[in-house]
């Protein structure tokens, strides 16, 4: 059974930068079922949504919201799926989490990284 499992949140000033890790389990990420990989946020009350997604091809594609601020990369030999967050603002405080994205089917939530930007 596939699994993501997020690390990496907390709480930074605006301006400043966190990294989030996604770690699948259960398969290898160059699996073709699991080729594209999503970062996803969500704010209390509201939908999830895909901010940023990659597939095994090193494609990127990125909302607008996060574009020039966020990067994601994956490193195939430890199953992981990053999020590099840079001059981040109090709207990014969200629940960030990882999934399928793309043709690759959506999986169970994981628990999420929760992100707090503040003052």
């Amino acid at each position: 059974q596939v699994q993501f499992v997020e690390s990496g949140g907390g709480s930074v000033q605006p301006g400043g930068s966190l990294r989030l890790s996604c770690t699948v389990s259960g398969s290898l990420l160059t699996n073709i079922r699991i080729n594209e990989v999503g970062w996803y946020r969500q704010f209390p009350g509201k939908q999830r949504e895909l901010i940023a997604d990659i597939n095994n091809g090193d494609w990127t594609n990125y909302d607008d919201s996060v574009k020039g601020r966020f990067s994601i990369s994956r490193d195939n030999a430890r199953n992981t799926v990053y999020l590099q967050m840079n001059s981040l603002k109090p709207e990014d405080t969200a629940k960030y989490y990882c999934n399928g994205a793309g043709s690759a089917p959506l999986r169970s939530w994981g628990r999420g990284a929760q992100v707090t930007v503040s003052s």
